[in-house]
């Protein structure tokens, strides 16, 4: 293999979807929620880990609309509180200050969340909306079908007709207008595919990797081969 089209560089943009919590709780014998517990204890450490491998932007898939409306309630209740805990101890945590990371939260989260937890969601994107070192999303309850139809409408009722549609137009109202294009999509728990459309235009030129592991156990380690495996792919980028 050559070393031609090969950047040698992090990911600007690493996009995780954890995939797996509740087949790993299940093979535990264990209720689905205890899974997702043990995946958002999982998303603490990758993000220490990435930030300190340099990579500037990290969004994690937290739920979609389907997972907030289809699953059992006490599910949804466990998930919901699940947040509540883990997005507090960002809160009250010094991480995101010490390391000046702007946390955003996209999605239809305030249609779906109860008004406790959204305060705090309102206080972290408040508190670190400055902050211009280091990006963290987190999509909830977003699909990105649902993303690209809600641009379509924006662009509809906002233009006159017949103006040009133009790709930074798209990008502008899209739910990820502020965010870059995604370099680097991993999704554990051993389904090759992508679903609900997610962040489809953003994720136009992304390279993707799928990994067997469950994501409670997709640690540092195996992540750190994953983004090796990044640095050392070869992009050509059409040519």
């Amino acid at each position: 293999m050559t070393t031609e089209g090969i950047s040698k560089q992090m990911p600007k943009h690493l996009v995780i979807i954890p995939d797996g919590n509740r087949r790993w709780a299940k093979d535990r014998g264990l209720a689905p929620w205890k899974g997702h517990e043990a995946g958002a204890e999982n998303t603490e450490k990758l993000i220490r880990f990435a930030l300190k491998k340099g990579v500037d932007c990290i969004t994690f898939w937290g739920s979609s609309i389907d997972n907030l409306t289809k699953r059992p309630i006490q599910e949804k209740k466990a998930l919901l509180d699940i947040y509540k805990k883990y997005f507090e101890r960002m809160l009250e945590g010094s991480d995101i200050y010490e390391n000046e990371i702007k946390v955003n939260f996209i999605g239809r989260w305030e249609d779906q969340f109860p008004e406790s937890l959204k305060r705090i969601l309102y206080m972290l994107v408040e508190k670190t909306k400055n902050y211009e070192k280091k990006i963290i999303n987190f999509m909830l309850a977003y699909n990105g079908d649902d993303e690209m139809l809600s641009a379509i409408a924006k662009i509809h009722d906002k233009y006159e007709k017949g103006i040009k549609i133009t790709a930074q137009m798209l990008k502008e109202n899209l739910m990820t207008a502020d965010l870059p294009p995604v370099d680097y999509l991993v999704r554990t728990g051993g389904d090759a595919h992508l679903s609900a459309g997610f962040m489809m235009w953003d994720m136009a030129n992304a390279q993707l990797c799928f990994v067997d592991d469950k994501y409670p156990d997709f640690n540092d380690e195996k992540l750190g081969e994953a983004l090796d495996e990044y640095v050392n792919r070869q992009r050509r980028f059409g040519e």
